[in-house]
């Protein structure tokens, strides 16, 4: 099986250690991974900004770069980042060159999470982690992307790990791309609030699928001289593994949990 990987300009930049863990657990399960060097941005920062029509020669490339392997799958370690993948054919609808292409790159892209649960099947990625936790339900991936289920399967069968549900889970932490910029009283007071509720679990990690809210709640608990690890959910998978604890959902149970 062949999978591009879509590496995201947060974890490039900022996380490079999440994009190592990512292809690690996906060659682990039998994946021959591609990391097209042509792709530079997905086009989200811009166009939430309202720069439409500048940010269409950076969608263009970015789905020439994904394309340009063939394989079957396209692979994401941000949920917000892969749900812009899944709007670019509304974007991009009407032009001849770039809709059929823009919906060819959609129907096959997946977070790395719903990839490793929806499409592999796994149950049980065999890794260990002696840590009480919390996860952070990002709204991209939660409302947008619509993603609720796969990284709670993962976290469930991680060996020692003790996961504490997050209090107002559904809450925004204030990132938001660009809205932090733009709003930054407002932004500081909902990172604020999401500060206090991982707190308020008294677990030592918090885990995500989306490194940039990662990066803005990590770094508040670093401004206000808070401790805490930040983990995204690849780390999370890649680590202390053992092949012998790899399970599968059931094939019983295979297309109703993963239609």
């Amino acid at each position: 099986m062949k999978v591009v990987i879509f590496s995201t300009c947060v974890v490039d930049l900022m996380f490079p250690n999440v994009g190592k863990a990512m292809v690690e657990v996906l060659e682990r399960f039998g994946c021959e991974t591609f990391m097209p060097m042509r792709q530079i941005c997905c086009g989200q920062p811009t166009f939430n900004s309202g720069y439409i029509a500048e940010t269409k020669h950076v969608m263009h490339n970015e789905v020439d770069a994904l394309l340009s392997v063939d394989a079957d799958y396209i692979v994401g370690p941000a949920g917000s980042c892969v749900n812009m993948l899944k709007e670019l054919p509304f974007h991009l609808k009407g032009e001849p060159a770039y809709q059929a292409k823009a919906q060819a790159v959609a129907d096959k892209t997946y977070e790395f999470s719903q990839f490793l649960y929806r499409v592999l099947g796994v149950e049980n990625a065999g890794a260990e982690l002696d840590a009480v936790a919390t996860y952070h339900r990002s709204c991209h991936m939660t409302r947008l992307l619509g993603e609720r289920t796969s990284p709670f399967v993962l976290l469930d069968h991680v060996k020692d790990l003790k996961m504490i549900p997050l209090p107002h889970i559904e809450n925004c932490c204030g990132f938001g791309g660009m809205f932090s910029m733009k709003e930054p009283e407002i932004s500081r007071q909902m990172v604020d609030e999401k500060v206090n509720d991982v707190i308020s679990t008294n677990a030592s990690v918090l885990i995500s699928c989306d490194p940039g809210c990662l990066m803005n709640i990590g770094g508040r608990f670093n401004r206000r001289g808070e401790k805490i690890t930040i983990m995204h959910l690849a780390e999370v998978l890649n680590h202390n593994v053992d092949l012998s604890r790899v399970t599968y959902v059931d094939t019983r149970e295979k297309e109703g949990v993963l239609a």
